[in-house]
């Protein structure tokens, strides 16, 4: 049987790819799960009380919210710009995707934050009434996972600067940019079940 030393460097790139993808589609399988959780609770309790969430979800800023959707959709045409390039072993236009994604990303959590600040000034905190509970928890679950796509992406950026991808290896860029896909995917979700729909 053949052992991993006897393979050639392109069997076990492709193999190491392989692997991690795998575990990349295991690890968003239960933030499918968490999430799915949070959307099944949403939507039970819209039922329960129509008139609550469709009063409370009006104080929602729908401009913001869209304007982070915009943002978050142009920082995954950057991730996947960049990942496209690694490929070809353009490493400086890898690096300049990235870091447009995390000006980006920044520019949601701060988008994010003036929002929260809005609705604290007015009261409108988690212990003001259901619809404002779960919307506190999924929107700062969403930014968790932000900041954490950040830090992979800050991590892919350095390994880059020091030349650790090229055209033969470039697998934790495939997988970060995954997870980042996944976390825009999310938010394309919420926006309009919080913002839009009443």
């Amino acid at each position: 049987m053949t052992g991993e030393r006897d393979k050639s460097p392109a069997e076990a790139a492709s193999y190491a790819f392989q692997t991690a993808r795998l575990g990349i589609w295991g690890f968003l399988a239960t933030e499918v799960l968490l999430f799915g959780g949070l959307f099944t609770a949403y939507t039970v309790f819209r039922m329960q009380y129509p008139e609550m969430f469709h009063s409370q979800h009006q104080h929602l800023n729908k401009l913001l919210g869209g304007i982070n959707t915009v943002v978050l959709i142009c920082s995954s045409l950057f991730v996947a710009i960049g990942t496209a390039a690694i490929k070809k072993g353009r490493v400086n236009v890898l690096r300049g995707c990235i870091m447009a994604t995390l000006v980006l990303a920044a520019a949601f959590l701060c988008i994010k934050y003036v929002e929260y600040s809005e609705h604290i000034t007015r009261g409108e905190l988690p212990s003001s009434n259901l619809f404002f509970s779960l919307y506190y928890m999924m929107t700062g679950l969403h930014a968790v996972h932000v900041l954490g796509g950040m830090t992979a992406l800050a991590a892919v950026y350095i390994a880059a600067g020091r030349g650790r991808y090229s055209e033969e290896y470039s697998t934790p860029v495939d997988i970060v940019g995954i997870y980042w896909h996944f976390v825009d995917l999310v938010w394309i979700y919420l926006f309009p079940m919080l913002y839009l729909i009443g």
